[in-house]
């Protein structure tokens, strides 16, 4: 957003680097922009270990390879240093990483979370209940090895997205969370 409107996003808002924050502040465009990048973001971490790392140790179970992968881009997402480890939450680029990983799943969670902030208007609960629907989708939907790592991955990063959501969750139960598309309460 500084490039386009010469403002830091993490001024404006909420104070989240996340796509939310960019569409609530900057606009649709620069949201979807925000979006996209993102997913991007994970999608290619997770097949530059795959490409680089995988041929390099080929003990590695591949599945391992791209959790450590979904992993890292992530957590870097949400605690990058160079913002002094204030992030975004993380739906996004764990989307791109799950895309890659467990394609149908990710679709499936997706689905979820559209359908969800479409009948309530609430990004921040649908953000939460399409991370928390992803492993179980996983479970069914991921053919082939699925080890033990990759599986707690998947729970991990459900995990610390919905933890992300700490304080939407208190708005939610409140009842003064902000809707997409709404003016501001709070």
């Amino acid at each position: 957003m500084r490039l386009f409107r010469h403002e830091d996003i993490r001024k404006a808002g909420s104070g989240n680097i996340g796509a939310t924050n960019v569409l609530r502040s900057g606009g649709k465009g620069l949201g979807a922009a925000t979006f996209v990048l993102d997913v991007c973001k994970g999608a290619l971490a997770v097949l530059l270990a795959l490409w680089i790392a995988a041929p390099l140790m080929p003990s590695v179970q591949p599945r391992n390879v791209e959790a450590l992968a979904a992993l890292c881009a992530v957590l870097g997402h949400m605690f990058p240093v160079w913002l002094r480890f204030r992030g975004g939450k993380g739906v996004a680029t764990a989307f791109g990483v799950f895309l890659v990983a467990a394609p149908l799943a990710a679709l499936a969670a997706i689905t979820v979370f559209a359908l969800l902030t479409y009948a309530t208007r609430y990004v921040s609960l649908a953000s939460i209940v399409g991370a928390a629907s992803f492993p179980v989708f996983a479970y069914f939907m991921v053919s082939g090895t699925r080890p033990a790592f990759f599986i707690a991955v998947q729970a991990t990063v459900a995990g610390l997205i919905i933890i992300k959501h700490h304080a939407n969750i208190g708005r939610l139960l409140a009842g003064q969370e902000n809707r997409i598309g709404a003016a501001k309460t709070a």
